[in-house]
């Protein structure tokens, strides 16, 4: 899908719209703007009038929202941002993490937002499951794949605040900047959790070595973090795939991260 003329209108774009790499497919560079589709509407907006309000850090970047010409932050479904020089590099994950952390700092005091009880997808879902909020309950190979860290999984008493669930291949770099936070979705957990998302990512996705998991380890209740974050999305890989998403392989990429997940709970 590409932007239509009415939408590059609204939002000022003086350039062809050009596909960009990532971003699923749908992220369009037109000039000085990147468009891409809005999602859930209200969470855009939000996310939008928050990081157009966040102070610049030495940490971190964002891209900057753009409204429209008449003030809205969506236009038929699409949202703008200024383009941000800079390229994802998954082998960065620690400095995926640092980044992190600074921008969870950054919007520490921020309220929780309202749009998060009526969001639903599957990753909504599977963040719900993995904290209690929902019951285990799927196809039997994710079951079968979840038991032993529901079995591990403790109560934690951490303070939840707005974080980015999907860190990893959402930060950028660019020599002689910070790091660029993009592509932020919305959850109300703790900081430590959207930090094990990025490191169980990481491990099962991305090649990375048991030792990262061990070097965050300082982090708060981090076995249950990572329990957590790996309930969380294989929970969402069953509510999107069903049976399917349950291939031999993808098992095996589960299954030692898994486990390693488990040894930092005992």
């Amino acid at each position: 899908m590409k932007p239509d003329g009415l939408v590059l209108e609204a939002f000022g774009a003086q350039e062809e719209p050009v596909l960009m790499p990532g971003g699923q497919g749908e992220t369009w560079r037109a000039g000085e703007l990147v468009l891409k589709p809005a999602g859930f509407e209200v969470e855009a907006a939000w996310r939008a009038e928050v990081l157009t309000n966040l102070p610049s850090s030495s940490a971190f970047r964002v891209a900057r929202p753009v409204r429209s010409r008449d003030g809205a932050w969506v236009v038929d479904g699409w949202e703008a941002t200024e383009f941000l020089a800079g390229q994802t590099d998954v082998r960065r994950q620690d400095d995926v993490l640092r980044a992190g952390l600074a921008f969870h700092e950054a919007v520490a005091s921020l309220p929780r937002p309202e749009f998060l009880d009526r969001r639903d997808d599957p990753w909504s879902y599977g963040d719900r499951v993995a904290w209690e909020e929902l019951p285990v309950a799927g196809s039997p190979s994710y079951e079968q794949l979840v038991a032993g860290l529901v079995e591990a999984r403790r109560p934690v008493e951490l303070r939840a605040q707005v974080v980015h669930g999907d860190l990893p291949g959402n930060v950028m770099f660019a020599d002689g900047l910070p790091p660029a936070i993009i592509d932020w979705p919305v959850y109300w957990r703790p900081p430590s959790w959207a930090a094990a998302v990025a490191v169980a990512d990481a491990l099962c996705w991305y090649d990375a070595s048991p030792d990262l998991a061990a070097r965050w380890s300082h982090l708060p209740e981090w076995g249950q973090m990572l329990v957590r974050a790996l309930i969380y999305r294989i929970t969402t890989d069953d509510a999107a795939g069903g049976p399917d998403a349950w291939t031999t392989d993808r098992l095996e990429l589960y299954r030692p991260v898994i486990e390693l997940a488990i040894s930092f709970t005992r």
